[in-house]
């Protein structure tokens, strides 16, 4: 997987149009999809002539043709491991099912080969789904930039052409084509996909931007401060590749043995078959004690033992709305004893709600009033704290006035006559006096809890002034001041929305990102399962995640971090011997699913990349499926050591009988056969819906 900037298109001639490269891989286009479904095909076709008497030749020829095509592709990788003096699960699978055929159990053999071909397919499958979704990455930074010359003329350039130094223009609506410094103008900007921040952040003269990242409605010219190939977002592409290449390779728990058994098993068989023969035995004999040997010692139950648990815990998942992407994923996830939460679209649902409404006295306005005065002046904003405010009142059944005379200033806020009267919304910073504002933060501790609230700071800008100049003037009474309210809204954790009725304040809307249900038993769950509480990682602030940590229980928090910082976190935490589950949705936590020992992405709001990049994904997007899921890991591997424990005592019984004494080969299969469908019996009681941990509940 490459991590090149460079491969964003495929090559073309000089002078044509460059092909965007596909960014979705075919299932069908992987070959072990092409002859897995080749052996299921084969397969089904053999059941009804085998099971209904059919002719032999028919049947027989159509399971060889399951075996072939489903087997001789692990066979080539064993033989290929086998050359390396190793032997692995593949060799092993491929001569179970031989021997199985060998012996008139053609059925189980075949079943065998199309479930161990599926497996593989699904594996190809979820890996290029991974790559996919890294180069997918790869469209979050435009592929031109409008650069500046020094006449002030304009040209449209690629935008890894550009240089540090170089100046570009990014309109309304764009995305930002460079990491680099806002040099003139001022907007607001989405930067969810780096920080996660769940609001626009206000951007001017001074402050930082990240290519990739969606301007508002201002226009902005940013100096390049990064070569493209080092930008914020190809450090996360290039994470993300590096992680999932150097992650430990992962085995099933009785893989782990399985090089030890494998070859003890067969040099055993060599030993059983040639002693006798040694000592005078008759070659039919001592064939048939060692064939008998063979069977009674493979290694199928012992196999079985571990995925039919593991399956049926996948498929008892899925059902309820978590999605693990393999058995070495389910059996992980029980594995973990450490817990990173990310905030936003984690902890909290990722969307600005309103929380609040709060009418000043004397102005004649009810909250009912108060709301829809807001919403009719919001609603033809695209701004995400509108759309709260739009969709409260939407939700109250408030009739919106028609909005005459709309404007929107970046970083300030929005005006528009409703009704005749002059309505203005926006920061409390800016709308209202200075003196208020000093009185609203009288010192650091109290700034808004939200990037955008603290970045409004008021800059003797011309044009920002010449937007609304009486908002400067605006009248406070003392019995009237909105400073109190402001005051009270920020410390809750709400970003404060002023609202002017002609310039005179009327009220203060409460706006916060809304903290899930579930969120505070989640972690109560995940501390009970773990031994030790979860740990918040965010790109938010410091002020806002650890008012979201108080509320849910956690005490570590690390805010403020970009994604190679929480890499690093992650990567600190399994240098010191812990297994790390890391739960996230955005782009900026795809680098940690991908490094951490197991990372589970919240489906719903997921991004592409977080939603491949994790080793599970909560489709319903229940946080609380989260320990649920754990705990149904953990009771997998329980029924896996008790099936283990089974396989092994039938195959020491066995053992025993065949080499001091006489087994016959058909008892000798009959419990060999026997063991195998106990184990997997056993391992089918995950399959129960109470099989289901009772998830955490507030």
């Amino acid at each position: 997987m490459s991590s090149s900037l460079d491969q964003r298109t495929a090559p073309a001639p000089e002078g044509s149009r460059p092909t965007p490269l596909p960014r979705r891989t075919r299932a069908y286009a992987l070959p072990e999809v092409r002859w897995a479904l080749a052996a299921l095909g084969l397969f089904l076709l053999a059941l009804p002539p085998y099971l209904l008497g059919g002719p032999a030749w028919l049947w027989g020829a159509l399971f060889a043709g399951a075996y072939a095509t489903g087997g001789w592709e692990p066979g080539r990788e064993g033989l290929k491991a086998l050359r390396e003096r190793t032997l692995d699960v593949d060799l092993l699978m491929v001569v179970a099912a031989l021997g199985a055929a060998a012996i008139g159990q053609v059925l189980d053999g075949a079943l065998l080969i199309v479930i161990f071909a599926t497996s593989g397919a699904l594996e190809a499958v979820a890996t290029a789904r991974t790559a996919d979704s890294v180069r997918g990455l790869l469209d979050l930074a435009p592929a031109t930039a409008t650069r500046l010359l020094a006449d002030g003329a304009e040209e449209t350039v690629d935008a890894g052409l550009l240089v540090v130094g170089d100046t570009v223009l990014v309109r309304p609506g764009e995305r930002i084509g460079a990491d680099g410094e806002v040099v003139g103008g001022a907007s607001e900007v989405d930067q969810a996909t780096i920080t996660g921040e769940p609001l626009p952040v206000a951007k001017e003269t001074g402050d930082e931007v990240f290519a990739g990242t969606v301007n508002g409605t201002g226009a902005l010219r940013v100096r390049v401060g990064r070569e493209p190939s080092d930008s914020v977002i190809a450090r996360i592409v290039r994470m993300v590749e590096e992680a999932s290449r150097t992650k430990a390779p992962t085995q099933l728990f009785i893989e782990k043995v399985e090089q030890r058994y494998s070859v003890s098993m067969v040099l055993a068989t060599l030993a059983v078959f040639a002693v006798p023969l040694a000592f005078g035995d008759d070659l039919t004999s001592a064939l048939l004690r060692a064939m008998t040997f063979m069977i009674v010692a493979s290694p199928c139950a012992v196999v079985l033992s571990t995925m039919p648990p593991l399956l049926s815990a996948i498929a008892n998942a899925g059902r309820h709305g978590v999605l693990a992407k393999s058995a070495v994923v389910m059996e992980r996830l029980g594995q973990v004893d450490a817990v990173a939460l990310d905030k936003t679209g984690t902890l909290t649902e990722g969307t600005p709600r309103l929380t609040d409404v709060r009418p000043l006295p004397g102005t004649g306005l009810d909250a009912d009033a108060l709301l829809r005065l807001a919403a009719s002046a919001e609603h033809p904003s695209e701004h995400p704290l509108a759309r709260a405010v739009v969709d409260a009142a939407r939700e109250r059944g408030l009739a919106l006035a028609p909005a005459d005379a709309f404007a929107a200033t970046p970083g300030r806020g929005v005006t528009a006559t409703v009704e005749g009267r002059r309505i203005e919304l926006g920061s409390p910073a800016r709308l209202l006096p200075d003196t208020h504002h000093a009185r609203v933060h009288p010192h650091p501790d109290t700034r808004p809890a939200h990037p955008e609230a603290h970045h409004a700071r008021v800059h003797p800008h011309p044009d920002t002034h010449a937007a609304h100049p009486e908002a400067d003037h605006a009248r406070v009474h003392p019995e009237n001041d909105p400073a109190p309210l402001v005051r009270e809204l920020e410390e809750a954790g709400s970003t404060a929305v002023a609202v002017l009725r002609d310039g005179e304040p009327v009220g203060v809307l409460g706006v916060a990102d809304r903290l899930r249900p579930d969120a505070a038993a989640t972690v109560a769950a995940l501390t009970r399962l773990t031994g030790r509480a979860p740990v918040l990682l965010t790109g938010d602030n410091e002020r806002a995640a650890r008012r979201v940590a108080g509320r849910v229980g956690i005490t570590d928090v690390r805010a403020g971090l970009l994604p190679e910082e929480k890499v690093a976190a992650v990567r600190a935490w399994e240098a010191e011997g812990r297994r790390v589950l890391v739960v996230g949705d955005g782009v900026n936590d795809a680098p940690a699913l991908a490094a951490a020992h197991c990372g589970v992405a919240m489906g719903r709001a997921g991004s592409d990349l977080a939603l491949e990049t994790a080793d599970a994904v909560v489709v319903r997007d229940e946080l609380a499926a989260v320990p649920a899921v754990v705990a149904l890991s953990r009771a997998a591997h329980r029924l896996v050591v008790q099936n283990l424990v089974i396989a092994g005592a039938f195959i020491a019984v066995l053992v025993a009988w065949d080499l001091f004494g006489t087994l016959p080969l058909p008892l000798g299969v009959a419990g060999h056969e026997g063991s195998t469908v106990l184990v997997g019996l056993n391992g089918l009681r995950l399959l129960r819906s109470a099989a289901w941990p009772r998830p955490a509940r507030s």
